[in-house]
């Protein structure tokens, strides 16, 4: 199979774990996933089946959208409830206040990664080196939220649900962290469920289950994303016939080999198709040498 579907990851699975589990439900070795999310993190896991791995880069750089449950006055190793607790706070909740210290995190922040995340440093991940008691200097990186909508607000159990839209990047658990100590109480991420990444809605999501259940019915091909049709915003090209060789070996060719004759603008990105309608690659335009040459393909 060749395209992407759209999983929920269930909590307790790693995304390595839903690879691994469609491999043996699927019969196929190709396949990848395009972020990793938390094992107690749930919801939309777009997942990149044969020629598709090759967009697993492209869909890991999209804009992602959140749903986390904040609690208040606890600080914890791993910024959320699964770690140890290091300190816990009193809190004067000030409803003003809080909503005014979550607003100020819109925008771009330099956010530092937290240990336990699977970031490299001298080749090792850093929860490694964190379940070796060791702490190491991480750069900060610059992130951007670009919506946070409050969801609902609990005085009597310290906690905040909120909507968060934000770069690729950015860790939702440290979010949480710096929204506490902006308030100086402390704070960690209760849960975690992604609902949106590009395209991929939460309400359109399948577990593992689900799969298994369409492919005994054989209707799971319906559900598969075309690689085509991730790139939908790019205008349409076909091949003369003849030109069709250039294509399947991935190579250059003159716009006069197109079966439409139109005017490109330079750098313009094109999905080229063979003669027949077949989507083989991404081309971009040339205009000095009037050549279409190959940017992303998918044979």
């Amino acid at each position: 199979m060749d395209g992407i579907i759209n999983i929920y990851k269930e909590k307790g699975y790693t995304s390595h774990d839903v690879v691994a589990k469609l491999r043996g439900i699927l019969k196929q070795k190709k396949i990848g996933h395009t972020g990793t999310l938390d094992p107690e993190a749930t919801g939309v896991l777009p997942v990149c089946l044969g020629k598709a791995t090759k967009l697993c880069d492209l869909l890991t750089d999209k804009d992602k959208t959140y749903v986390a449950v904040l609690k208040l006055g606890i600080e914890t190793d791993t910024q959320d409830m699964t770690g140890q607790i290091l300190k816990e706070h009193a809190l004067d909740w000030q409803e003003a206040k809080i909503r005014e210290a979550i607003a100020s995190f819109v925008g771009e922040y330099e956010q530092v990664p937290p240990m336990y995340s699977a970031l490299k440093v001298n080749g090792k991940k850093l929860y490694e080196l964190a379940r070796e008691g060791k702490e190491v200097e991480r750069k900060a990186r610059r992130v951007h939220i670009f919506d946070i909508e409050l969801l609902s607000m609990d005085k009597e159990q310290k906690e905040i649900t909120m909507q968060v839209h934000c770069s690729k990047g950015t860790y939702i658990r440290t979010l949480c962290a710096d929204i506490g100590e902006c308030l100086g109480c402390g704070g960690c991420m209760k849960s975690l469920e992604r609902i949106q990444v590009e395209r991929f809605l939460l309400r359109d999501s399948l577990t593992l289950s689900e799969v298994e259940k369409l492919v005994r019915e054989e209707t799971l091909e319906k559900y598969i994303i075309p690689v085509e049709a991730m790139f939908e915003k790019y205008q349409r090209l076909m091949l003369k016939p003849e030109a069709d060789r250039f294509l399947y070996n991935g190579n250059s060719f003159w716009a006069s080999n197109s079966q439409k004759e139109d005017s490109w603008q330079e750098g313009e990105i094109v999905r080229a198709c063979d003669s027949q309608g077949v989507f083989k690659g991404l081309y971009f335009y040339q205009a000095k040498e009037k050549t279409f040459k190959p940017y992303k393909m998918f044979l």
